[in-house]
């Protein structure tokens, strides 16, 4: 029974009859979510790879590269996705502790968090199109040194745009765990997708936490 006043009704969940109990389908819920985030990571760890190893190659290009990205616009992001991260827990624990209007407020923060995130991401994308810092042979900015700085462009834009891609999938499944919310699916007995995409969050923001000292300070 919910502690907050709130005239939600609580709905009853029945867990699926191919599993032994409730506890049984959170389990083995949650090891498909950690097999998938997995896959995930193994996604961007070929990226980082492939980055390091042209890395070594290019030092300088790299170097300079990096130097046109706004390490306080990445500092900003990188606050703002562990806020959100700290926002997402906080939502299961309230849920879990029948707390429904606190859980509300912090899914609700979560999915503004994604959206400045994004918002941030967008500036610094427009910034570097009007300066000509496209990827590979697009890059037209006159300025640049190095002749392949292109190639770095192509890394930054890759790899930020589907770690973006992942926060825009995010924010989408954080809104569709906030209007079952709303409805009463979860409680104390039930928040099995509420974890799995709390999962799916706080991994999204453990990338970017290896992205943006990477690509913004190492370069």
């Amino acid at each position: 029974m919910s502690t907050d006043n709130t005239a939600t009704t609580e709905h009853e969940h029945h867990y699926a009859h191919h599993f032994k109990d409730a506890f049984h389908e959170f389990l083995s819920t949650k090891e498909g979510i950690w097999l998938f985030m997995v896959s995930e990571i193994m996604m961007f760890g070929g990226l980082f790879l492939g980055y390091f190893i042209m890395h070594a190659q290019y030092p300088a290009m790299f170097a300079e590269g990096a130097s046109h990205l706004d390490w306080r616009a990445g500092s900003i992001n990188t606050l703002v996705l562990i806020f959100s991260s700290w926002t997402m827990a906080l939502s299961i624990h309230f849920i879990q502790k029948g707390l429904r209007n606190k859980a509300t407020m912090c899914l609700i923060t979560t999915i503004i968090c994604g959206g400045i995130f994004m918002y941030i991401k967008y500036t610094e994308y427009m910034h570097k199109f009007h300066e000509g810092l496209f990827p590979g042979h697009h890059f037209s900015n006159t300025e640049a040194v190095a002749h392949n700085i292109g190639m770095y462009f192509g890394f930054y834009f890759g790899m930020t745009g589907l770690h973006g891609i992942h926060v825009l999938v995010g924010m989408c499944l954080i809104t569709w765990i906030l209007i079952r919310h709303l409805r009463g699916d979860f409680n104390a007995d039930y928040f099995t997708p509420v974890e799995g995409v709390g999962i799916f969050w706080h991994i999204v923001d453990l990338v970017w936490i290896f992205l943006f000292p990477v690509l913004y300070l190492i370069g």
